[in-house]
């Protein structure tokens, strides 16, 4: 089969798409005729070496959907026919987080991709439990796009925030991945979203997508812009997958009693907290990665059925993967960046 891999790290030059070994498929595993695979700056993380196997070649990749053309002996959910798409998280089912459906706290929690094997290639061999069932009207490159970033802004928001309707949002990023989908459910829980973004067209974008209210970054300090627009209250809610310059401006962008809640630090992981501001003002800060399975159902339902789109800047074939690559790391346009195999086009 042919895939996207890469002998070494480095930047996207180091990406190829050519000849791989074909998938072994286990007793408990599900062999998917790959259709589309989606990009998320985790792949850009653990390409330029980000803890990953180690292991080369490695094909990256975290997010995909396809058919199932095997099963395995053991398999009990899928059939052969059967459209899927990858739940990237993987977990071991008998640690105690596990058994309380906590999987993405499991002890040995691991992401496709990034610490194992990763999906874009033609063809995928996975245990069943990182498939999910996607209906057959749903096109390919949605099934692709959602479900990592879906699962991810769902687990913020309503497993870790706990957002009522009624409350303000502050999403930074909008434009990304997470921030376009935490945009959508935040609107839909029936909060007032406040959104960052970089350009006019992202800020139009996002208020497309439910958007009260949208500030360009580059142009106004957007701590200074909430605290107009919310005549000096603040939020209840901030959601920052960015990390090290906007920390200390999510800080003074919270309410009291406001939570912060972050699923990774695309501009870097060290950040400074103000203990005495955070235990006057009752600040709560959490942490979230991925998503447990009731997470992934809940929220890919609301996908499925339309109430969530998955924004999608462009459809490259997988042969073009350091295109792709680029694009996430140019952080130019709004939405994801979907490859799909050459023998698909």
């Amino acid at each position: 089969m042919k895939g996207v891999f890469y002998d070494e790290h480095g930047d996207a030059d180091v990406l190829q798409y050519g000849d791989l070994p074909e998938p072994e498929v286990g007793r408990g595993d599900v062999l998917v005729d790959v259709k589309a695979g989606a990009l998320n700056h985790l792949d850009v993380w653990t390409r330029k070496g980000m803890p990953s196997p180690g292991v080369f070649p490695h094909i990256p990749g975290s997010d995909a959907a396809g058919v199932v053309t095997e099963v395995g002996e053991d398999v009990t959910r899928f059939d052969e026919g059967d459209h899927v798409a990858v739940a990237a998280g993987s977990f071991c089912g008998d640690c105690e987080f596990c058994r309380q459906g906590e999987e993405s706290l499991c002890e040995r929690f691991t992401i496709l991709g990034e610490h194992s094997t990763g999906v874009h290639s033609e063809f995928a061999a996975l245990p069943e439990e990182n498939l999910v069932l996607v209906p057959d009207h749903v096109d390919w490159e949605t099934a692709a796009a959602a479900p990592l970033v879906f699962q991810t802004a769902w687990r913020m928001l309503h497993s870790r925030a706990e957002l009522k309707a009624g409350e303000s949002v502050l999403v930074l990023g909008a434009s990304g991945g997470v921030g376009h989908a935490a945009v959508q459910i935040a609107d839909h829980a029936g909060a007032e979203v406040y959104a960052t973004g970089s350009s006019q067209a992202k800020l139009d974008a996002a208020e497309e997508l439910g958007a009260d209210h949208a500030i360009d970054y580059e142009e106004t300090d957007f701590a200074e812009a909430i605290d107009d627009l919310t005549d000096g209250r603040g939020v209840d809610v901030v959601v920052d997958h960015i990390g090290g310059p906007t920390w200390q401006k999510s800080i003074a962008s919270l309410a009291k009693g406001g939570r912060i809640v972050t699923c990774g630090a695309t501009a870097g992981p060290k950040v400074e907290v103000n203990l005495s501001k955070l235990f006057w003002n009752q600040y709560d800060i959490l942490g979230s990665t991925m998503g447990a399975n009731s997470d992934i159902d809940e929220v890919l339902e609301l996908v499925w059925d339309g109430t969530f789109e998955p924004q999608i800047r462009d459809v490259l074939p997988m042969s073009e993967a350091a295109e792709a690559h680029r694009l996430l790391e140019d952080r130019d346009g709004f939405g994801k960046v979907v490859v799909v195999p050459d023998s698909e086009l």
